[in-house]
Parts: C-alpha cells; sequence; structure tokens
C-alpha cells in the first residue's frame, strides 16, 4: 500500500461493510485494545476469510477504514481486547501496542494503523448514550452512533492537546525540557497539556508552560501535528520562546526538574548515546526536537 483514502463518501453506502467482507482483495485491519498485526516490519493484513467461521466470534465491531491507492477497501474488525485469535500467517505474526508498533512501519501504514485503534477504542469503550444511558447503534460504517431512546448521534471523540518545545531567547543553542514525575530518571521531553473550554491554541501552550515550567512564553508557532489515540488526543506542536530563561522552575508536582539542554546533549540523547533519554520516534515531541536539532546544526 502506497496510499491510502479515507473514502468517506461510501460510509453512508448501504451494505459497505458487508460487499467489503464478500471482497477476497478487502484488507482488514484486526485491532485487539491498542495492539496492531505487524510482520517484518510493515502491517499484517488479513482476508476477510480469517475472521469467518469461529475466528469470527472475537470480531465485537466492525469498521469502513477507506481504499488503498487500487480502490480496494480497508476495513477494520475490532477484537475483544485480550483476544488471541489465529492471525495470518501465525507464527510470522506478532500483536505489538501501537507505540511499538508504529516507529518501524512505513508512513502509511502507521496513519491506518493510528485511525483503526482510535475508532477500534471509540468502538469498544463507548456503546451507551453519554445523555440517556440507552445502548446506541452503530451508523456510518463504524464512524457513528445514534441513540434508539433519545435520537441523540454519537461522533468519535478527539480531544485536543498542545505540545511544546521552548527556545531560549538569547541563545539559540539551548533547549528547555521537562521530566514528568512518572518517568525514569534521565527522560526528559516537551511540555504538553490539554485545550481547556474556551481556550486557544496560542493560549494553551502559555498557560502549560507557565504551569509546568514556570516560565513565560512568546513567538509561539505552529509546527505540526499528529493524531494519538492515548487516550484520543490530537497532539498539536508549537515552538515557543521563553521570556525570561532564569525563571524556569518545575512545579514538583506533575513536572520534577526542568533543564536547559544544549545542542550537543540534545544531539547525543538523539543519537542514543550518555544519559538523556529523549522520546521515541513514533511522537511529535521526537519530531519537534530533532526539528530544533536539524535547525541548528552545521
Amino acid at each position: 500500500m502506497t496510499r491510502w483514502h479515507r473514502a468517506a463518501e461510501d460510509r453512508s453506502r448501504d451494505g459497505v461493510i458487508d460487499s467489503a467482507l464478500t471482497d477476497p482483495r478487502t484488507r482488514v485491519l484486526a485491532i485487539a485494545g491498542d495492539r496492531v498485526p505487524v510482520a517484518d516490519g510493515r502491517v499484517a493484513w488479513s482476508s476477510p476469510d480469517v475472521w469467518t467461521g469461529m475466528a469470527a466470534r472475537h470480531v465485537t465491531d466492525w469498521a469502513f477504514l477507506g481504499r488503498d491507492d487500487e480502490g480496494v477497501p480497508v476495513v477494520l474488525a475490532v477484537l475483544d481486547s485480550d483476544a488471541q485469535p489465529p492471525w495470518p500467517g501465525e507464527a510470522s505474526v506478532a500483536t505489538q501496542p501501537l507505540r511499538v508498533a508504529s516507529p518501524d512501519l512505513p508512513a502509511v501504514e502507521a496513519d491506518v494503523a493510528v485511525t483503526a485503534v482510535s475508532l477500534a477504542r471509540w468502538l469498544s469503550e463507548a456503546p451507551f448514550c453519554p445523555a440517556c444511558g440507552a445502548r446506541t447503534e452503530t451508523r456510518d460504517a463504524g464512524w457513528s452512533r445514534r441513540c434508539p431512546s433519545c435520537g441523540r448521534e454519537h461522533f468519535p471523540r478527539t480531544d485536543p492537546a498542545v505540545i511544546v518545545a521552548v527556545t531560549h531567547r538569547h541563545d539559540p543553542d539551548r533547549l528547555l525540557l521537562g521530566s514528568n514525575a512518572a518517568w525514569a530518571d534521565g527522560r526528559y521531553s516537551c511540555f504538553a497539556g490539554f485545550v481547556e473550554a474556551g481556550e486557544s491554541l496560542e493560549n494553551t501552550v502559555r498557560r502549560e508552560v507557565r504551569e509546568e515550567a514556570g516560565v513565560e512564553v512568546d513567538e509561539v508557532r505552529y509546527q505540526a501535528s499528529q493524531a494519538w489515540p492515548y487516550p484520543r488526543s490530537l497532539m498539536v506542536g508549537f515552538t515557543a520562546q521563553a521570556v525570561d530563561a532564569g525563571a524556569a522552575r518545575p512545579d514538583g508536582e506533575e513536572i520534577l526538574s526542568v533543564r536547559w539542554f544544549g545542542r550537543d546533549e540534545i544531539g547525543e540523547g538523539l543519537a542514543g548515546r550518555g544519559d538523556l533519554l529523549l522520546p521515541g520516534p513514533a511522537s511529535i515531541a521526537h519530531r519537534l526536537i530533532s526539528g530544533w536539532y536539524a535547525g541548528g546544526a552545521s
């Protein structure tokens, strides 16, 4: 698969999933919890017949993900989170958490896998109407739910969050990172947090850095975004400049340490050398840090 499109116009077509499951060319991506089937660094697609017969008992929901570059349907099979079904190729296939699998997958397959895990978790975790408590009915080929009791429609939830790499106003070779209380010693990353009600992305950046690192920032600039289904986030990445670099202090609760790192230290961390542990390549935090490093590398 070299390209993939969501083909949203097909979701409302009657029988789109049933039709796809009768097509032997259909690519089925089976997701259990956040685990993705992989083999040799690629997504391990199933054919529809793998999930018939006895294996069908593992499937709790189906959804239409779209079509590949040849127009072949791509379908999601949502499995019980603890399912241990027969996988295509059996011994050659391993299931890995998305966090582990995505760095090694081709970009287009990683994109499909993120979508599949996000949708699978919503289908598994939100079967009831939050307004009246009735069990909802799946619509739009897995992309919406309708409550038969109160008539409300529900859609997969996405929570916006910001993540920011903080730079030094007077020294372009220094980057401010923080160490979370839940992390191992030596692990540092960018500052991040969820957008609050009524708050802009830029104001969230300013608030989160102030709360976590004690500094005011300006020059807030958008860099990139990343869908991240932990739990259901859209991570929006920024860089920002510290107004007073000397004011940096951890909040002492969520963030236990903040430090200005030199470019050489960041380079060593990105290369996996030294004591500094940085985010893995699947994360937007890694992209922000490596982008800053590349921008000043000689």
